[in-house]
């Protein structure tokens, strides 16, 4: 199932010093899991304490199957697991002590980074493959840093809980167009795009260029070339690193977030021209997915791009991940594809009709999210108010609302003069 993020946390066989590049650091990890460290007592520790106890911190969190460690000054340290919040201490953590805890596994180039920017985004690889994507930022109290950690494996689309996966296969034979991975923040949209790019590798023979802030995942080559390229590290920008990627001869091109109009010109472009490319938006359906895609342009420029997007687009693929009956969390999808009446809805602009659209598609693989939803529903996955709440239509409701009276046991026939005397 989707749920599980996190990792195993297994001893690693030596030390890695920390890299010296903006956006990665290597840390050294101790053979066995640590406790927690007092953070009470670690005002003016000094730079190997605070190194130990920072590592103790994320490791102890992955084995207790955590996906984000949050340190923060004025703030009591915490966790999120299944998207609950579990304080680590009772009490806030110092300035001093936040300081430390999150500069600990930086590198001196980072830190000159941060300190000049006041925040970064980076990734934090452990020499045994576990890998985090953090942040830090600076508020009112002092320093803050995020954590999440990213899965050892990467799963296929059944593992991680999609219905759809031969059609998800079937967009990924495509050899150029645009598919979208849209969701809400923590919907598991970067795990998504990671097994789409585990796929590709598996099954083509192609040159794939990926673009990410940080890079998360770590893919090696099967198939597929594979060049990954950081924001921050190996480029300044998405779309700087797009406008070179199209001069590197690349077949598929990866695009961790389409977020401003020059990465999305670039993106749309490019998937008319003989690209397949692969995005992620953050977005919570199919119909906002597309708005948002088209009202980053101006509007004289839009007609022309809803007929660009009209023809290059190949799937829209929408997920959000919802707390599961018992514990954990369960995928809910929503899967928009290609076909001649999508295509007339985002040329006309009448994006509002989708859902209709895809509710009569099912046969050819669409879903809308209600009716994910609602299987998940009736296979007892959700609860009723889990359920209600990620319901869009009132009418998709009135079964959850008003369920259908269990039927009746029927009484027992009477046997008949031949079955009698047998």
């Amino acid at each position: 199932m989707y749920a599980n993020t996190q990792s195993t946390l297994e001893p690693p066989a030596e030390m890695a010093a920390p890299g010296g590049g903006s956006g990665e650091t290597s840390v050294f990890v101790e053979s066995a899991t640590p406790e927690l460290p007092d953070f009470s007592a670690m005002g003016g520790a000094g730079d190997g304490v605070w190194r130990e106890a920072m590592i103790a911190i994320l490791r102890h969190a992955a084995a207790g199957g955590a996906s984000d460690v949050h340190l923060s000054a004025g703030a009591r340290p915490f966790v999120r697991r299944d998207r609950e919040v579990h304080y680590l201490d009772s009490e806030p953590l110092g300035s001093e002590v936040a300081e430390g805890l999150n500069r600990a596994l930086l590198s001196e180039s980072q830190w000159a980074d941060f300190q000049q920017n006041r925040e970064l985004d980076f990734a934090l690889p452990f020499p045994t493959g576990e890998r985090y994507r953090a942040n830090l930022m600076v508020h009112k109290d002092g320093l803050a840093g995020s954590y999440r950690t990213v899965p050892r494996e990467i799963r296929s689309f059944l593992e991680l809980g999609f219905r759809s996966a031969k059609t998800i296969d079937r967009l990924l034979s495509y050899h150029n167009g645009l598919i979208i991975v849209a969701g809400p923040v923590g919907s598991g949209k970067t795990t998504t795009l990671a097994s789409l790019v585990q796929q590709l590798n598996r099954t083509r023979d192609d040159h794939l260029i990926s673009v990410e802030e940080p890079i998360e995942f770590v893919h090696h080559p099967d198939r597929c070339a594979i060049t990954q390229r950081g924001v921050g590290e190996h480029t300044e920008t998405f779309h700087r690193a797009l406008k070179g990627a199209l001069r590197q001869d690349p077949d598929i091109i990866v695009i961790g977030e389409m977020r401003d109009l020059q990465t999305v010109e670039m993106a749309i472009s490019a998937s008319e021209t003989g690209h397949l490319v692969i995005g992620t938006i953050h977005t919570s359906d199919a119909a906002t997915t597309l708005n948002r895609l088209l009202d980053v342009f101006p509007p004289a420029q839009q007609p022309q791009i809803r007929a660009m997007v009209a023809e290059s687009l190949r799937g829209i693929i929408c997920q959000r991940l919802l707390p599961a009956r018992g514990g954990g969390l369960v995928l809910a999808t929503e899967l928009l594809l290609r076909s001649p009446a999508v295509s007339a809805l985002i040329r006309e602009g009448k994006t509002q009709g989708l859902g209709n659209v895809m509710e009569t598609g099912k046969a050819e693989g669409m879903m809308t999210m209600d009716s994910s939803v609602l299987e998940l529903w009736r296979e007892g996955k959700l609860s009723d108010d889990v359920a209600l709440a990620n319901l869009r239509s009132e009418i998709a409701g009135r079964e959850i609302r008003n369920p259908a009276p269990a039927p009746e046991p029927a009484e027992p026939k009477k046997r008949g003069f031949f079955a009698r005397n047998r």
